[in-house]
């Protein structure tokens, strides 16, 4: 045995890996020390105090004199009342805190009532910010501001008005401060040192982003649409297909109590320094990792499954307060979400920070999984779609948001609106996110500039290429729809609940010059489009709109047009699906094989109907289901290839929601939400979900509602639901 042990050979670690992890397995914990000095300051949680009085040397042997005859802080007013002129004039009256709110670049008001009147010849004071640990003057973390022209820090001081003991200092910050939550100091310099106020948090306040100040760089000059896109606390999402759109309307909530520190928590989550907090370009950039979990324990966990056991189905959440409390409070991701949730929290993260921002919703949005300008539907030789080799999908729609600020890191021309996309998808620099993106460099096919510009070029502008896989395995192109992906890009229109079509600030028209320049452009940046020339088919396929409620059977119509004049055979192939919003497939629920004559000169179409009953895709339906048909066809004279697709958004039972009682703040107001049961089956563990969250006595009510109706056994008839709640 001794000989056999001897034998084995040493274990050798190569020079690159790792040391060995010290016993019971931790990894060794990495540190600053013998790299950095200190730690880099990347919490705004943690502000150090600054000392009460900073002596300019050491103590006599009696210690210091008395202070009593210098100049000495009674009182500090931050004149932080709603209604007073610093939240006025920030515009940030709406935002419900205790708290000093002010936007950069712009001046704000502090009253210093003294000891004695201030005589501006021989009293020396400043009035002092510190933001984070360690607050540094050459890093802008401390900034004292003084109040006579002679002498003047980055920070721009003045007083406004001193009568006897009180003085009003006029502060205002550069319009590149650092956005977060500063400490307040009133320094008086004495011959023997500096002497401040104590450490007071109520004297903190909050400086944002100002997109009201021209020397910002998210100054948005547009009044109307600068409203909208920083204050407005309600919204519209679209969703659906781009010919049947649907709504949701969304409580962004970026005002209410709590919201701003838990947006600045986020920050402090991804470990962001603060000397670059004051940059929304980098801002908005860590933002979109962070409002996911995938690599960071970010905002919001993902879920396509339908399986939402352990928190909330995504089509429950109304709002994001409670999205944005719940992680600050348990400083746990928060389940669950998808796209239109990401965008939705991610606006209101923005907009609260004071960047103007906006929710988009792209219909038929490319996602590739090659890298490429192509998304491949694969057929077999008899064309039907190979579900197998079939990786790619065209989610029906996809949002994603915009935040508008200057670029100095591009060229002139390249800033305006950007796009950023929190949802995970793909990783960009090894973590999920996406953007900024110049909205401007997608549309002129500039994709080199950061960041992600190819990535959401593709979701604009690929082609649905269909390929015929042989029995060999080799593949060729049969149909190439260039206008398919793409088709509408919507957002809410600037003070109205109205859509708005923003598709021409994404791309050029299709078949334009400017288009087919733009796709040459993007060639040349390694987005690759398919460049079969195919010859047009005679024949036409067409799949006619159709709107269908869930529960309803419904007609389904193929038509087969000539455009030859002469006569043509097609064999046809047609499968519905039931699909994910993401356009991925859940399972099939039709396949039928009509043969499709079409005579010689025959004007019109020709017609294949089809009734498709409810059962047959009822119990197949998933969330946010739609149904997806796909037909191809052979045309035997030509051996040519054509295709339709078609998506069909399910329509949903509605709610009416009626108020009554005294619309006044804190007065007793009674909604009635109706709903009508559409099915002939018994609805089980109904509730009604709310602006707020779930209301145990309205779900409670409704389910006894529910009940009771159907107890009557009035099966035939439509269920009537009625449920009432306060707030």
């Amino acid at each position: 045995m001794a000989d056999a042990d001897a034998a084995v050979p040493p274990v050798v670690v190569p020079s690159s890996a790792p040391p060995p992890a010290p016993p019971g397995g931790a990894p060794p914990k990495v540190t600053h020390h013998g790299r950095v000095a200190a730690p880099v300051a990347s919490s705004n949680e943690d502000t150090e105090e600054l000392p009460e009085f900073e002596p300019f040397g050491a103590p006599g042997p009696r210690g210091f004199p008395s202070l009593a005859e210098y100049l000495d802080i009674s009182k500090v007013d931050m004149m932080k009342n709603r209604a007073e002129i610093n939240h006025q004039q920030h515009h940030t009256d709406r935002f419900n805190t205790n708290f000093l709110i002010v936007r950069r670049g712009q001046e704000f008001q502090v009253k210093i009532t003294f000891n004695r009147p201030y005589d501006a010849d021989k009293d020396k004071f400043a009035v002092e910010f510190g933001i984070g640990p360690s607050p540094q003057f050459s890093k802008r973390t401390y900034m004292p501001v003084f109040p006579t022209p002679e002498r003047q820090s980055p920070w721009a001081g003045r007083v406004v008005v001193a009568a006897g003991p009180e003085v009003t200092m006029g502060i205002t910050p550069t319009a590149d401060a650092i956005v977060g939550r500063y400490r307040l100091y009133v320094a008086v310099v004495t011959p023997y040192g500096i002497r401040r106020t104590c450490t007071d948090v109520s004297r903190d306040l909050y400086i944002l982003y100002n997109p009201w100040v021209k020397e910002d760089v998210v100054f948005l000059e547009d009044e109307e649409e600068r409203d909208e896109c920083v204050l407005n606390e309600s919204g519209v999402i679209y969703h659906g297909t781009w010919d049947d759109i649907a709504e949701r309307n969304w409580n962004f909530g970026q005002f209410d109590f709590g919201v701003l520190d838990a947006c600045l928590y986020v920050m402090d989550r991804a470990g962001m320094p603060i000397v670059n907090r004051g940059d929304p370009v980098k801002m908005a950039r860590i933002a979109s990792a962070m409002l996911n979990s995938r690599d960071d324990d970010g905002v919001l966990v993902g879920s396509w499954s339908g399986d939402y056991s352990y928190g909330v189905a995504p089509t429950s959440w109304t709002g994001s307060t409670d999205i944005l409390l719940s992680y600050y409070r348990t400083r746990k991701p928060v389940g669950y979400a998808q796209c239109w949730v990401y965008a939705a929290v991610f606006n209101s993260f923005l907009r609260c920070l004071g960047i103007p921002a906006r929710v988009v919703t792209n219909f038929y949005s490319a996602h590739d999984n090659d890298g490429n300008l192509k998304t491949d539907i694969i057929l077999d030789e008899n064309g039907r779609i190979d579900r197998k080799n079939t990786r790619d999908s065209i989610w029906n729609y996809h949002c994603w948001n915009e935040c508008f600020m200057a670029r100095a890191d591009l060229p002139t021309g390249f800033g305006g609106w950007q796009a950023v996309d929190a949802t995970p998808q793909e990783t960009s620099d090894g973590m999920f996110r996406c953007g900024p993106a110049s909205v401007r460099a997608i549309k002129h096919g500039e994709l080199c500039f950061p960041f992600d510009a190819a990535f959401v070029f593709a979701e604009v502008n690929s082609d649905v290429v269909f390929h015929s896989r042989k029995r060999d395995g080799t593949m060729e192109v049969v149909k190439v729809k260039k206008d398919h992906v793409g088709r509408l890009i919507l957002t809410k229109a600037t003070g109205s609940y109205d859509s708005r079509d923003i598709t021409e600030l994404y791309k050029f028209p299709e078949g334009s010059v400017e288009e087919r320049t733009v796709l040459e452009k993007g060639e040349v940046y390694g987005c690759a489009r398919d460049q079969s020339t195919l010859p047009e088919a005679d024949v036409e396929l067409r799949l006619p709109a159709l709107e269908v409620a869930v529960g309803d059977d419904f007609e389904l119509c193929l038509e087969a047009v000539s455009r030859s004049g002469e006569s043509r055979t097609v064999d046809a192939y047609i499968t519905g699906s039931v699909v994910y919003y993401t356009g991925v497939t859940s399972a099939d629920f039709l396949f039928k094989t009509p043969t499709l004559e079409l005579e010689a000169n025959q004007s019109g179409c020709v017609k294949e109907l089809w009734q498709v009953p409810a059962r047959s895709y009822m119990k197949k339906l998933v969330e946010q289901a739609n149904l997806h048909f796909i037909a191809t066809g052979k045309v035997k004279e030509t051996g040519q290839i054509i295709t339709a697709m078609k998506v069909v958004a399910l329509h949903m039972p509605k709610l009416s929601i009626k108020v009554s009682g005294l619309n006044k703040v804190n007065e007793l107001m009674v909604a009635t939400v109706d709903f009508t049961n559409p099915f002939s089956l018994v609805l089980e563990h109904v509730y009604v979900h709310g602006i707020s969250g779930y209301d145990k006595l309205t779900m409670c009510m409704a389910q006894q509602i529910v009940e009771h109706i159907f107890d009557t056994k009035l099966k035939h008839l439509c269920p009537f639901l009625s449920c009432c709640y306060t707030r």
